[in-house]
């Protein structure tokens, strides 16, 4: 696993056991997390809390959500760093501790502007930090997801969720990640599932795993979660062109409203036989449908 995972001594307390509070000592693995500075050009643009692995994905995903580039062939190469003042908590030392990834965008492709660049850094939990404004916030996609036909029984949705955990094998280990995972709207098939200790980053890993085969956009698709989807979640599928996201847990109104007014289906709460469905709800077929009373 690299340094995806560490191995960090800790001490384990039992409570009430037969023969009184149980104390023991041995190793838990956890999942690592760092930062790691996105250039592009050689200009600093975000530095965002991160486990690594996927790294290039997880820049191109980011700059898909951020609206610097939209398509695949707009992605030219990306190189890690090395050398002092380039390693986070190791900075000074001349060897790479990839924590430095630096972006070539294809000939013709307009810089991010500078404006862009985060005033500080992204945390695992947040990708929204550092926006100057709101209206930075309501980035503008290259494509309509409204228009996108895909269709598919709720049967096969409620078996996403399940089909996420089983593939999550560094969550087996550490209980810390957050998973994001694309499915074929047509078939119900995992296309692909990436980890990262924050949400976001997941997802932009998945993004920028379409970036790289050259896959967008990712119409026909559904990106399911495995923790609550958030407004900044919702906006990084329509900006990758996924007309269906779909969460374990609860939206925000944020994410509903921008969902509504994106033509995003949104599906929050899938746990089990149910599900709550926000927006969208014609992207989904039921079978013998029973009408239920509305309540107030």
């Amino acid at each position: 696993m690299g340094r995806i995972t560490a191995r960090r001594p800790i001490t384990r307390i039992t409570v009430g056991t037969e023969e009184g509070d149980r104390v023991a000592r041995r190793s838990d693995t956890l999942t690592v997390e760092e930062p790691l500075e996105i250039r592009v050009g050689g200009t600093s643009l975000a530095v965002t809390m991160r486990t690594p692995g996927a790294d290039v994905e997880l820049a191109a995903g980011f700059l898909v959500s951020e609206g610097v580039i939209s398509r695949g062939d707009q992605f030219r190469s990306a190189i890690h760093c090395g050398g002092p003042g380039t390693g986070g908590p190791l900075a000074g030392q001349t060897e790479n501790t990839y924590n430095v990834l630096d972006v070539s965008l294809a000939p013709g492709v307009p810089l991010p502007d500078p404006d862009m660049a985060r005033n500080f850094y992204t945390t695992s939990s947040c990708g929204l930090c550092g926006k100057a404004s709101i209206d930075a916030v309501e980035t503008v996609s290259a494509y309509d997801v409204s228009r996108d036909a895909a269709v598919l029984d709720a049967a096969t949705l409620t078996g996403f969720p399940d089909r996420l955990r089983a593939e999550q094998a560094v969550f087996d280990k550490t209980g810390g990640l957050h998973a994001a995972g694309l499915f074929d709207a047509a078939t119900g098939e995992l296309v692909v599932l990436r980890e990262d200790v924050g949400r976001h980053n997941a997802v932009d890993k998945v993004v920028g795993w379409a970036v790289l085969n050259d896959r967008l956009p990712l119409s026909g698709h559904v990106l399911m979660v495995s923790g609550r989807a958030s407004f900044e979640l919702v906006q990084k599928a329509v900006m990758a062109g996924i007309p269906m996201l779909t969460a374990v847990s609860a939206p925000s109104s944020l994410a509903v409203e921008l969902a509504a007014s994106s033509g995003l289906t949104l599906v929050g709460f899938l746990r089990g036989a149910s599900m709550n469905v926000y927006t969208g709800a014609d992207r989904i077929r039921v079978s013998e449908a029973e009408a239920v009373a509305t309540a107030p």
